[in-house]
């Protein structure tokens, strides 16, 4: 059986390298050819072009590693049909799903390669990548500031209302802080004008606390405290989106938007999307070889075009269970990870009762 695991990998991996580099190309050229009419309007180099291109090679290897798998895949199996090279290897009563099992391997390898690609390379380098055309092409970047906040803090004692956030000073701007009692009424309102993080604390500007005194909302300088600790990624994460941080700091803006009582599911869903997503590469292995052995007529052909319509339903599968998760229709888990489950289990099933 090692011979023949050889064999196939021999078979499989010279065409999934080539497959791997077409993909790669095409996705480059097609964000090249999307943003070149302003590239071109703002007379941006040739080589700050090539410099933008060149960080997203990372995120179109993303892109391009599963569809390479299900092509290589669903060729290679398809044309040892064709030639019935695998005549012999079913007659010495070898199943179809062992011969496939070094594809079955490298599916499952690609998918935890994938998940610390994504976190470790492709989410930095993806923001070198926009933060460098959004500066060539004059765009303003707002995705790390926020407007119109309010955050909860301490179980709700404390509400923060804020105009703006500037996350590179770390300032508040016209900041507002209600105070509340363990029963949830009114205890005082705290305005500043702005307020900076110290590092370990809130510094409030020219503040002023309001308080019921006597029938009467009366006015104090508030005295300099150091009770607000709330971490500045608390403010900072309900400008910015789960899928584009990684998988910790996703962790964190779910837990931060969950105790500041702000709405947390579709971040949460897409936290859980994260790992679902990077076991595409071993859905679509699965897809190929559940397909590729059902056919008797142009199996090459056919394998091909039935593993590309599965990937297909899929990928709608998994945007529709994503929609339904993100709406509430769904738990989040469920809607991230159901589409994976659900091709597994039928994939596994065709690759058992395919004829052999």
């Amino acid at each position: 059986m090692m011979t023949l695991d050889r064999y196939l990998a021999r078979q499989f991996m010279p065409i999934f390298i080539i497959a791997c580099f077409m993909f790669v190309m095409i996705v480059i050229l097609l964000d090249l050819f999307t943003n070149l009419w302003r590239y071109l309007n703002y007379e941006v180099s040739i080589q700050q072009i090539l410099t933008v291109s060149y960080y997203y090679i990372p995120k179109s290897f993303s892109y391009a590693l599963p569809v390479s798998l299900l092509f290589s895949a669903g060729y290679t199996l398809g044309d040892l049909y064709g030639r019935n090279e695998l005549t012999a290897v079913f007659s010495s009563g070898i199943p179809f799903w062992r011969f496939c099992m070094p594809l079955i391997v490298i599916g499952v390898l690609s998918s935890f390669f994938m998940f610390h690609f994504d976190n470790d390379v492709v989410i930095p380098t993806l923001k070198m990548k926009n933060d460098l055309s959004r500066k060539l092409l004059h765009q303003s970047n707002a995705s790390e500031n926020n407007s119109d906040i309010v955050v909860k803090a301490k179980g709700g004692a404390l509400i923060y209302s804020v105009d703006y956030y500037d996350y590179t000073t770390q300032i508040l701007e016209g900041v507002n802080i209600i105070e509340q009692n363990e029963d949830g009424s009114f205890s005082s309102l705290v305005r500043a004008p702005n307020a900076a993080w110290n590092g370990e604390y809130w510094e409030l500007s020219n503040a002023i606390v309001y308080r019921w005194e006597d029938d009467f909302l009366r006015a104090k300088n508030h005295p300099v405290t150091d009770d607000y600790r709330e971490s500045p990624d608390t403010f900072r994460r309900s400008a910015v989106k789960a899928d584009e941080l990684p998988a910790k700091e996703a962790a964190f803006l779910v837990k931060d938007l969950r105790a500041a009582g702000l709405p947390f599911v579709a971040a949460e869903a897409d936290y859980y999307h994260r790992y679902s997503f990077s076991c595409t590469s071993f859905v679509v292995v699965i897809l190929s070889m559940s397909m590729g052995g059902r056919f008797r007529k142009n199996i090459l052909l056919m394998t091909l075009l039935s593993s590309l319509a599965a990937a297909t339903v899929f990928y709608v599968m998994d945007m529709i269970a994503m929609m339904m998760a993100k709406l509430s229709y769904v738990p989040p888990f469920a809607g991230a990870w159901f589409p994976v489950f659900f091709f597994v289990a039928v994939g596994f099933f065709l690759m058992r009762s395919a004829k052999t």
